[in-house]
């Protein structure tokens, strides 16, 4: 069974932060030419498990098929998180894993996914 917590996490500088209710259980590394060059690590919940707490100036990246929309910090340049849809039609945002404040470096393992083959 997945263990959700409540979990804390920010850009760099801070200007983006955000709460999030999310189990560790599940994340994925991709290798998409996207994610592997950002280092992403995600996990993936629904919009009402995700608050945003300060939500400072924004820039949004769309790439491929324009289905998710990936937000960075225009200060700092770290991207938290993104929204789009699930294959499943639903709406979900990834979750920079990375980004997390209250959990400590590697304390997580993610299943690599071979996204350049999407």
């Amino acid at each position: 069974m997945t263990d959700v917590k409540t979990h804390t996490g920010s850009c760099h500088c801070g200007a983006v932060a955000f709460e999030v209710e999310m189990s560790l259980d599940g994340l994925i590394e991709c290798n998409c030419s996207h994610c592997y060059r950002k280092g992403f690590v995600l996990g993936f919940v629904q919009p009402d498990a995700f608050r945003l707490k300060a939500e400072g100036a924004q820039t949004e990246y769309l790439f491929n098929n324009h289905k998710i929309r990936h937000r960075f910090c225009e200060t700092c340049g770290v991207q938290t998180f993104a929204r789009g849809v699930a294959p499943d039609g639903s709406e979900m945002v990834a979750v920079n894993v990375r980004t997390l404040t209250d959990i400590e470096p590697w304390s997580w393992t993610a299943r690599r996914v071979d996204g350049r083959s999407f």
